[in-house]
């Protein structure tokens, strides 16, 4: 399972393309549109970003998996959003938007499952690594 040194270092690296293209690079990976996540942090109440990929969009929500590889242990950014669902989100090098996140209800998550791991079969790979169900979070905008 990566380690969090190997997560914060793939971040970086993430950012670092953002910024040498100028935004051109790095808002697209393996089919899906990245974002930046922006949670506040549960312990320090300061905000935390993170990049992520969003292989699914229902609607006007934008689908992620807390799957942090397969491991066992949740991502921080998930603990974050399930302590504050108020995050902001940065799609394709757009301006952040005020959005809330919510874990997917076992009905949602039954019907979304499938067409994630239909298209990005890292995920179903992810689920075989851990005993955890993986769960999906939506990032609806805020009305």
């Amino acid at each position: 399972m990566p380690s969090d040194f190997t997560l914060k270092a793939m971040n970086a690296t993430h950012r670092g393309l953002l910024k040498i293209s100028g935004g051109r690079a790095g808002w697209n990976f393996s089919n899906m549109p990245v974002l930046e996540l922006t949670t506040t942090g549960r312990k320090t109440g300061r905000s935390r970003s993170v990049m992520l990929t969003s292989p699914l969009q229902d609607g006007t929500s934008l689908v992620v998996v807390a799957s942090r590889g397969g491991d066992d242990k949740p991502p921080a950014w998930f603990l974050n959003l399930r302590d504050n669902p108020n995050v902001e989100v940065a799609l394709q090098g757009k301006p952040p938007h005020r959005m809330r996140a919510r874990v997917a209800t076992p009905e949602e998550r039954s019907r979304l499952w499938p067409q994630v791991v239909a298209d990005h079969k890292n995920y179903a790979d992810y689920q075989t690594k851990t005993n955890r169900e993986i769960p999906l979070v939506l990032l609806e905008p805020k009305v």
